[in-house]
């Protein structure tokens, strides 16, 4: 009997002890604590920047992954002259909650930036092979987050690609390694997407990458290829997600029609860097009702203060921008 008493009394104990501990927790531990969305987990080299929730990982690590990437080092040669006739014809495609860029260049070529997530395969196949295309000569990756390169194997096995670049990063998920897959498969390389690297650059049109500037960041948005379009007196800006680092880094980008980064974070589009690009048009990529609240109400005040004309595609399905070299209309 002495026995189970004790027992009962260390049992007691221990009850009155947890007890008071959950009293301290509720009533003396700050409301205002350090929560897990809180901890910067940067020193461990995780960025959670970006729209890749509960993604896949590869069982490859990054530098495996890279290391398995064999480049292209050639410059695109092209003697298919423009017709001054023919406008360019940009469409901003609406895949939701990521980015996809088709573009109808007036020399008979066409140019694809990002694809989406893996939900935007057939919205993004459907609307290519509806203008009756098969083939496309610039595809272009800005980074290899899951809702800019999502359908990327989809497209590389559904059309004729005959150049692909991407910036020499990597992402340890399995759409990364499924890519990178499919664009061997078809025994393709990839051409680096760097500062300095002309995609095209023929009579009065001009296809050059701006960013990234740098080897290293710290943030895999800002690895984003940034690329500016010229067709004579016009120019677009298609900026990934980049952010506020790189957007101050750019130079010569004094434009008429920009790609909104990151969706209309307000991780990007800085008021100094709206300075330098006055667009008169703003395109956003987002999805309805997403739950990162983008665009952000800071950003869109922004661009209406220099009065940017704001299109969205959560509000307006794709949206296509056409120009004849002069003058700019949205379809």
């Amino acid at each position: 009997m002495a026995r189970r008493k004790t027992k009962n009394n260390k049992s007691a104990s221990l009850l009155f002890i947890l007890v008071l501990l959950i009293s301290y927790l509720i009533y003396y531990v700050p409301k205002n604590s350090t929560s897990i969305e809180d901890i910067n987990f940067n020193n461990i080299n995780i960025t959670n920047n970006n729209n890749t929730d509960n993604e896949e990982e590869s069982t490859k690590s990054e530098n495996e992954l890279l290391s398995e990437i064999e480049y292209d080092n050639t410059t695109d040669t092209n003697t298919t002259k423009v017709n001054d006739l023919v406008p360019i014809k940009v469409h901003y495609i609406d895949v939701g909650q990521g980015d996809s860029i088709f573009i109808e260049l007036p020399n008979n070529e066409t140019m694809l930036i990002d694809a989406g997530d893996s939900s935007a395969k057939k919205t993004i196949i459907d609307t290519i092979k509806g203008y009756g295309i098969d083939t496309i000569n610039y595809f272009v990756l800005t980074h290899p987050h899951a809702d800019h390169i999502g359908s990327a194997a989809s497209i590389v096995e559904s059309f004729n690609i005959k150049s692909i670049y991407m910036p020499k990063v990597a992402s340890n998920t399995k759409t990364f390694e499924n890519l990178l897959n499919a664009i061997n498969k078809k025994g393709l390389k990839i051409k680096e997407a760097k500062k300095g690297v002309n995609i095209l650059d023929i009579d009065n049109l001009k296809i050059e990458i701006l960013s990234p500037t740098k080897d290293k960041y710290t943030d895999l948005n800002n690895y984003s290829a940034v690329i500016k379009l010229t067709y004579k007196d016009t120019k677009f800006l298609f900026t990934g997600d980049a952010e506020a680092e790189v957007e101050s880094e750019l130079t010569d980008i004094d434009i008429d029609v920009l790609k909104v980064g990151h969706h209309g974070s307000d991780s990007s589009t800085t008021t100094d860097f709206l300075n330098k690009t006055t667009p008169s048009i703003s395109i956003i990529s987002v999805g309805k009702g997403n739950k990162y609240d983008h665009p952000k109400e800071t950003t869109l005040n922004k661009l209406n203060k220099i009065g940017s004309k704001v299109y969205r595609t959560d509000e307006l399905g794709t949206i296509t921008v056409e120009s004849n070299g002069k003058t700019i209309k949205v379809l």
